[in-house]
């Protein structure tokens, strides 16, 4: 029998081959998919919570992600049979006049890891393409990253764009290496996340503990 907990380390380690190894014995033991997304998922809850008390760093968290993406992988179609679906949606974005994105990558792969669906939009991205997005894919989060202070600007227009269209009670998330809590209120954003660890635990609490069955993934 496949043990789940071995899983669950084996993400947190970062060992990719042993976690799609773990994962495809698993769906062959027949063990539910259910119980192996919460394996997953208790994995990359550790990784946030072990790089917010500063016990691993951005490098540690990047193999322990791309390892669940990998394991996840092979899930992925075992959930869609079982009309499993992540618990949100979210759209996310480095803004326009800024080409950084590693800070982004790893919020999406931290929200991927927490069953949060993830449409990036890559970097540069404009208040015209965000609100598209929001248009298009109706999602309950909305992601804006900055690394350089001179697209703090550029920030603040993207989120007075988007407070203009129909958000369909999306809550928008800033972060980056320029940004404050003060700053995000000032802008109008509805939270803010210091890093990837932080932007889980953010998304959670704008969630809350329905938001997401009666929002983006029952909409």
């Amino acid at each position: 029998m496949v043990d789940l907990d071995d899983l669950s380390a084996a993400i947190e380690d970062g060992d990719r081959d042993l976690a799609v190894e773990l994962t495809v014995a698993a769906i062959a033991a027949g063990l539910g998919p259910q119980a192996i997304l919460d394996a997953m998922t208790t994995a990359m809850d550790d990784v946030g919570d072990r790089f917010q008390a500063n016990l691993i760093f951005v490098p540690e968290m990047l193999v322990s992600a791309r390892a669940m993406r990998e394991a996840m992988a092979r899930l992925e179609p075992i959930l869609v049979d079982a009309g499993i679906r992540p618990e949100a949606k979210a759209v996310i974005g480095t803004v326009r006049g800024d080409l950084h994105d590693i800070g982004k990558n790893l919020v999406a792969m931290m929200w991927r890891g927490a069953r949060i669906e993830v449409i990036d939009l890559g970097v540069n991205v404009t208040a015209e393409q965000f609100v598209a997005a929001v248009q298009e894919h109706k999602p309950d989060l909305i992601g804006l990253s900055a690394l350089l202070t001179t697209t703090m600007p550029a920030m603040r227009s993207i989120v007075e764009a988007l407070r203009e269209t129909d958000l369909g009670g999306a809550r928008i998330i800033v972060g980056g290496a320029p940004v404050n809590e003060e700053f995000a209120t000032w802008i109008g954003a509805d939270g803010f996340a210091q890093d990837a660890g932080a932007a889980v635990i953010v998304a959670r609490r704008l969630l809350g503990p329905s938001d997401a069955v009666a929002s983006g993934t029952g909409r």
